[in-house]
Order: C-alpha cells, then structure tokens, then sequence
C-alpha cells in the first residue's frame, strides 16, 4: 500500500496581517496568498487581479521570420496546413491558428495525426500526404521541435516549415524557415511556461499586432489548451486563462456549450478545476478512443446543431475511454495480487497484451496515485510494446528511462511523464534495469506529498471563505486549490450516499459539527469507528440550493488522529525492502513480529472474517500493546503466506479475508520469516 506525506509548511502570521493591513484585504485571503509565497503588496495587487498580457510576442526568437513567411503567404494567396496534436492543447492549438488564418483569408487545412496509427509529431507520411494537396507552408502547433529530418524532408519536396512548440528543445533545432519555442535558449520572451496553445496565441497577436482582439476571439480556447497541459498558472499564464474563463463563461463557441451540455454542466459558471474534469478529458478521449478530428470539428462549427451531434460523439468516446480504462485497471490489479513481489519494486513496470494504448498513461497516473510509486505501463501488440509513465516528485521519470536506452527503440518525456517503445521479449530487461537505476540512486524512493495550506477551525468552514476563495482562481498547477487540515475531529455518525458507494461523516471538535463528504470510499469499506477521533485534510466547494449557498467541505484524504506518519512510511519501505531481499542483517530482528503478536493478529482477524482499511488501522483496533507498523506488515504477510489469510493491497487499503484452515500450520515455515531468521542469525 502507499502513503502520501502530509506537508504542513510553517504558517507567518506576521507577514499575512502586514499584507493584509497593506492591501486592506480579509486576513484569511493573505495567510493564502502567503502559503503560495505572496509576501508583498505588489505580487498580491498583480495576483488578485490576474496579471497582464504583456510578454511582446516579437521578443520570441524567430516570430519576426514566422510572421513574415506566413504573411508572404497570406498575400500570395500559397496554400498553408496547420499540423496539430491529438491532445486538447494540440486540439485548441490547431483549431486556434486555423481559425485565424482561415478569418484573415488563407488558403489553409488543419492535420492531427492519429495518436494510435502515426502517434506524436511530424511524419514523412502525412507530409506527403499535405505534399499531394498543394501544400506550400507547414505550421506546426504544439509540436516539430524534435522534428529534425522531417523538417529537412518536408524542405526536399519544396515544403517551408514555422515551427511553434513549447516542448525542450534539443540539441539541434530543425531546419525550418522559423522555430518558435520559448525553451530556445536564445528566445528573449519575458515568459517560459506556455502551453503549445500559447504560443500559437502569441502568433497570431505577432500577425495581428494587437493581443487584444485575439483574446477576446479565442481566450476560451487558450484556457481550455493551458489547463489541459497542466502549465502552471502563473505570470502570463494566470492572466490568459483567467480571461479565458470569462469568455468561456460567454457561451459564445456553439462546440464549447454543447459538450458542457453533454458533460452535464450546462448552465453553471465554469471553473478551471470544471474544465480539468470535464471538458479537457472529452476533448482528450476523442483523440484516445476515435479521431482528434472530430474535437477540432466541435471546437470550429458556428452551428449550434452540428455542434450538440459531435458532443453527443465525443461523449460516446469518453464512455467508452472509461470503460476500457475500468478494464485494464482491473487486470492491473488482479496482476498485482497475484504477483505481490511485483508490487514491491521501486518503480512498478506493468504490460499486457491488446491493452489500448491510448490509456494507458491515465491508468499508470492512477496506480502512481493508489501506491505512491512511479509506473509504466505497456501495451503488447504483435511482439511491439509501447508504454507510457508517471512519476512522483523527485524522482524523474525521463532520466531513468533514459539510462535504459539501450532496451528502447524509442523514448521521450519529462521528469514526471514518459512513453517507451521496445520489443515485447525486452520488457523483463527494461524492468530489471529501470529498477537497478532506481535502487542504486534511490535507497529510498521519494514519497508523494499532499500539500496543506494551513489548519482550520470547525468554525472557520463559512460562507465567507468560499467568497475569499473565489479571489484565487484561475486554479491549477503552480497555484493549487488550497487543502486545509481539520485536526482532532471527532467521529460522531457515518452514513452511506448513492447506495453505499460514498460516504457522508459528521464530524465535530469545540462543540461545532460539521458534515464531510468523502467520494470514493464504499461505506462498507470505511475503516473508522464512531467515537475515533481523526485528522482531515479537506477542499471547500460552493453549494447552491434554491437560492441559499452554503459551503460543501470535501475530504481528499481521512486518517487517524494518532497516527505517525514518518513511522509509517518508513516501515512501508522497509517491508519492500524485505521482498525485494534488501534488509540489512542488523535490522532484521527488530522487523520479526513475537509469537504473541502474530496470534493476536490471527485472532481479531478471526473475529472479524474480512476487514479492510489502512494499516495503520488494524494497529489502532488491535489491543494494547502497540504493534510496530512494521512487525504488523510482516505478520499480515506471515499469514498470507501460510494460508490463513488472503490478502488484497489495493494501495490505499488493504482487504483482508480469513481462509479456512485444515490442520496445524507451521508459522515459521514461511518465506518471509526463514529470511529475516537468516538474517538475524548470521
């Protein structure tokens, strides 16, 4: 199972009230802004009220060469194709460009590749494709950094290239009549972290000499791209996709309107965190699931009608992308019960066969997100794999994929993101060698963190703050919904919501109740018994009932108030490091439970028949006294091992089945304790 790192940073309450008495802002307001490190009146007036857009578009290298070329087109009247991604920045990107050239009189067409038949980037094939229908002028958006031979390719049939990307560039810039990315290293753009979507923005504001009318014509969609790249929102960012959500908020696109209307979030005010969960993944499953076409078709019909057809289409494909996900998760983690060695490494390498690879870099996210470790996960397909990754902070992804080079036939990514492409007969190799990297830099792993902002109050939770919290929008990367800690709160009630598969809890501390809400804990399931006095880590939301808002508080994650957190982790670590055979001798008795603890662990389970919940809940229920983490771990293994129990790791609980046993068992006689008795002995 895995732990996030609960990260309570120290809380200056002298700097939050100066800045409150300086900006003449709520003293609640300030200590958030301090948390993201707004310690002066200046940052704060630039934060609240969303920044400017005022990074010259013609300070990026080449966006005088790029906007020259495709003037020269324009007038010559050449014919031009926009080359996009399938991701809904490449998507807002592509639709973005096309719109305006097309707006100002070009002769242009738009291609996305097929993410499963061409895959990312430029080709020589769709070039000749483009080369077929008279194509002149190539512009990539959101990609053609990397695209070296392609460019020179596309050069060879009488083709010009502008490059506008926002990905690292490599060694060599491709050949192109202009390369436009702000991760030049001679770009002289004032801001670094667009998303593809935003360079194409400041493109067209470079061809139009003015950002203003760019903004208000296509904001909605460059808010859309950045959030749905994760780019942080801050600086230029903040300003874009604040304004963006205003004009989003306008309902002027008839795509846009229909697929919020698909969604089911047809007449409400859009958030960011809306768009994250709603809009970005339906935009991404067309690509996933069908074809990118059909999201760059919804994002560029003015009717309304053609637009409620193709929303209804995408919808289908985010359907099925959720139900081809729900089924290869389960095959994830039926191959992880079988195999529970597997789960002990460092860095989890999962394949199977006929997987869709269009989700598998979801799925790795949410088996990172169950057990706290970095994944790739493979797609096997007529003996070639392709596989996709996601990391945990500290630990980056692309160099320990790159150390495996050898193994690949190809690879890219960043520190938390990757895809891998090998021989199917190369997995086992590329498993041993990634975690060979992993161990010999990383004796123990980073750990994922959960960031609170501060502690609250039972009686602090008001209307008052979800009004306060409304001043920090846009959120996202680089300025997070703030997550506060609800400390030493006692359980009073439980009740199941929506037929057991959520819980609703009532919560209380200094004579103030308040009721919680926690998604995705089945009520059969929830570990904590009434009277148990627990720490929350919780989001407020804005609820509105017939005219009357109140604040929603959702928990994102519950724990005991006794629990030791360091110690738990620790002990986590340590117990993989026994199946993985790494424990040193020294340590080996101190991790060997007594016979006394391992029979009283047998009993309660006894009693029981099945239980689930976090370790760290079986040690609060079993009696006094207290077993260690780690000798608990080991003795629920002791058991699996010897038959008398089953036991699930579903990463953030553990289900624990009681089997029938015939005859005496001979606890000694397992694995897991010959290994430690060894090592003890030596």
């Amino acid at each position: 199972m895995g732990i996030k790192r609960w990260v309570l940073p120290p809380l200056d309450k002298e700097t939050a009230a100066q800045l409150a008495e300086d900006c003449e802002i709520n003293p609640f307001l300030a200590l958030l802004l301090v948390t993201r490190g707004i310690t002066d009146p200046e940052s704060a007036a630039d934060f609240l009220l969303g920044g400017e857009i005022a990074d010259d578009p013609f300070g990026f290298a080449d966006m005088d060469a790029a906007v020259e070329r495709i003037g020269r087109a324009l007038d010559q009247r050449e014919t031009m194709a926009v080359y996009g991604d399938y991701d809904a920045d490449g998507v807002t990107s592509t639709a973005l460009l096309y719109t305006y050239l097309r707006e100002k009189g070009a002769d242009v067409s738009y291609y996305i590749p097929d993410r499963e038949k061409e895959g990312y980037g430029l080709h020589k094939e769709s070039i000749d494709a483009l080369h077929q229908q008279g194509v002149k002028l190539i512009i990539t958006v959101d990609n053609g950094i990397a695209a070296v031979e392609e460019v020179a390719y596309a050069a060879a049939l009488g083709i010009d290239v502008v490059v506008t990307d926002h990905h690292q560039p490599q060694e060599m810039l491709p050949p192109a009549v202009a390369v436009v990315d702000p991760h030049r290293p001679d770009c002289g753009s004032a801001f670094k972290d667009y998303a593809g979507v935003g360079v194409a923005f400041k493109l067209a504001c470079a061809l139009e000499g003015d950002a203003a009318p760019v903004l208000e014509r296509f904001g909605d969609l460059v808010a859309i791209g950045t959030l749905g790249d994760v780019m942080p929102l801050y600086g230029e960012n903040r300003a874009l996709v604040r304004a963006g959500m205003r004009i989003l908020n306008e309902k002027k696109r008839p795509g846009l309107t229909a697929l919020a209307k698909a969604a089911g979030v047809e007449g409400k005010e859009l958030s960011s965190a809306n768009v994250v969960f709603t809009l970005v993944p339906r935009i991404n499953a067309a690509g996933r699931m069908s074809s990118p076409g059909q999201a760059a078709r919804l994002l560029l019909t003015s009717q309304p009608e053609v637009a409620e057809t193709l929303a209804e289409e995408i919808q289908q494909c985010n359907v099925l992308r959720q139900t081809t996900e729900g089924g290869i998760l389960k095959e994830v983690m039926e191959r992880l019960q079988r195999e529970p060695r597997l789960l002990a490494d460092r860095v989890l390498v999962i394949e199977g066969e006929g997987w869709h690879p269009g989700v598998v870099g979801i799925i790795a996210a949410r088996v990172l997100e169950r057990y706290g470790k970095p994944c790739v996960l493979i797609s096997v397909r007529d003996g070639e794999a392709k596989g996709s990754g996601r990391s945990v902070k500290g630990f980056s992804l692309f160099n320990a994929i790159s150390a495996c080079a050898d193994i690949l036939t190809h690879f890219g990514g960043h520190e938390l993101a990757a895809g891998v492409g090998l021989h199917a007969s190369d997995i086992p190799a590329f498993r041993e060698k990634i975690n060979q990297y992993a161990a010999e830099r990383y004796p123990l792993m980073p750990v994922p963190e959960l960031r609170l902002d501060f502690k609250l109050r039972p009686s602090q939770v008001d209307v008052e703050k979800l009004n306060l919290l409304k001043a920090l929008e846009p959120v996202g990367a680089g300025n997070p919904s703030p997550v506060f800690g609800l400390f030493q709160m006692r359980l009073d009630n439980v009740t199941p919501l929506s037929g057991g598969k959520h819980v609703r809890m009532s919560v209380s501390r200094d004579d103030v109740r308040l009721s919680v809400l926690k998604f995705g804990t089945p009520y059969a399931e929830f570990p904590f018994e009434c009277g148990q006095v627990l720490n929350l880590a919780v989001t407020l939301e804005r609820n509105e009932y017939r005219g009357v808002v109140s604040p929603t508080v959702l928990a994102k994650e519950n724990r005991g108030g006794e629990l030791d957190q360091e110690e738990l982790i620790l002990a986590l670590q340590q117990f993989d490091g026994i199946l993985r055979e790494e424990t040193a001798p020294e340590q080996a008795a101190a991790f060997m439970p007594e016979r006394a603890e391992l029979e009283r662990v047998y009993r309660y389970l006894r009693g029981k028949k099945e239980w689930s919940g976090a370790l760290e809940q079986l040690c609060y229920f079993l009696e006094q006294p207290r077993i260690s983490y780690i000798r608990l771990r080991v003795a629920l293994e002791t058991l699996r091992q010897a038959g008398l129990i089953e036991l699930a790791d579903s990463g953030d609980s553990l289900k624990l089945t009681l089997l029938p046993v015939a005859g005496k068992v001979n606890l000694e006689d397992t694995p897991i304790l010959q290994y430690l008795h060894s090592l003890a002995n030596r």
